[in-house]
C-alpha cells in the first residue's frame, strides 16, 4: 500500500492516478473528501498527526506533502513521522523545494525526514507550471497579468513530471537516499508565459510588471508573510535558472514546456 497525502493538489491527483494506473494500491489523503477512482480515501490533517493512523494501515511508503497552511500553522512533521514510523511503514518521500538546495529556504523539513530513522528519498522541485492559475481570474476578467520580475526566466516545471517522478520513487527503493532537483526543460519569464497563455487561449493578454512591494500585498491574501518573502527571493534568484536534467533522465524524455501545459489548461484562461 502506497499513501499519498496531499492527494487533491496539483502533484497529488496525477500522482494517484498514475499509481492507480500502474496497479498499485493506493491510498489518497486529505483534508476533504473527494472521490478518486480507484484509490481507497482518507479524511486527514496532517495538524493533527493521529488523524493519519487510519491511513497507514497495511501502508509500505508514503508520499509527504505538507501545505503552506501546515507550516504557517507551525505544523510538526515530527509527530507526523512518529505516527508513520510507528505504523510500519519502511520509508517516505518528501515532496521538498529547490530552494532548500540553494539555501533560500530552511532545510528545516528535509532535516526532520533525514532524522526520522525512515529512509528517505527528497524531490526539490522549483516553481510550478500551475503557480500561474492564480493568474486566471484576470486574465479571464481583464485578459490581464501582473506579476514582478517580468523579465526573469527560470525553469518552472509541469506539476505532473513531478509526479511521475514521484511515481517512480515511490515504486522502487532503489532512489532511497537520493535528493533529486526537478525542474522544467527551459527558463521562462512570466512575461514569456504570458504570451503562452494568450497563445492558448487565442486573445491578446497584457503584462503588468508589479512591484515587489505590490506583489508581495497580493500574495499574502493566499500564503503566509514568511512564504511570501522567500518566494519573492526565488522569483528573483539567478541561482534558479539552471535546468536540472533530472526528469529527463529519470523518465527518459524530456519535460514538459510551459507552453503545452497553458494549451492543456486554456479553459481556465478563458
Amino acid at each position: 500500500m502506497i499513501v499519498v497525502t496531499g492527494a487533491t493538489g496539483n502533484v497529488g491527483q496525477p500522482l494517484v492516478a498514475a499509481l492507480v494506473a500502474a496497479g498499485e494500491q493506493v491510498t489518497a489523503v486529505s483534508r476533504r473528501v473527494v472521490d478518486v477512482p480507484g484509490a481507497r480515501v482518507h479524511q486527514a490533517d496532517l495538524a493533527i498527526p493521529e488523524s493519519l493512523t487510519p491511513a497507514l494501515d497495511t501502508a509500505k511508503v508514503v508520499f509527504l506533502l505538507t501545505s503552506g497552511d501546515f507550516m504557517g500553522a507551525g505544523g510538526d512533521l515530527a509527530a507526523v513521522l512518529s505516527v508513520v514510523r510507528s505504523s510500519g511503514v519502511e520509508r517516505v518521500v518528501l515532496l521538498s523545494s529547490q530552494g532548500v538546495g540553494t539555501g533560500h529556504h530552511p532545510p528545516v523539513l528535509e532535516d526532520v525526514v533525514r532524522t526520522s530513522g525512515l529512509p528517505w528519498t527528497m524531490l526539490r522541485p522549483g516553481g510550478f507550471h500551475s503557480n500561474t492559475l492564480r493568474w486566471a481570474e484576470s486574465v479571464r476578467g481583464r485578459r490581464e497579468v501582473a506579476a514582478p520580475f517580468g523579465d526573469v526566466a527560470l525553469p518552472t516545471i509541469d506539476p505532473a513530471d513531478i509526479a511521475a517522478v514521484a511515481e517512480m520513487t515511490l515504486r522502487d527503493p532503489a532512489h532511497v537516499g537520493k535528493t533529486y532537483e526537478l525542474t522544467g526543460p527551459a527558463p521562462i519569464s512570466p512575461r514569456a508565459q504570458t504570451e503562452a497563455i494568450a497563445a492558448a487561449v487565442g486573445e491578446p493578454v497584457r503584462f503588468v510588471e508589479q512591484t515587489r512591494e505590490e506583489a508581495k500585498a497580493t500574495m499574502l491574501r493566499y500564503m503566509p508573510e514568511p512564504i511570501a518573502e522567500s518566494t519573492l527571493a526565488l522569483l528573483s534568484s539567478p541561482e534558479l535558472e539552471r535546468v536540472s536534467p533530472v526528469v529527463e533522465q529519470l523518465l527518459g524524455r524530456p519535460a514538459r514546456p510551459f507552453a503545452d501545459w497553458a494549451k492543456e489548461n486554456a479553459a481556465a484562461f478563458k
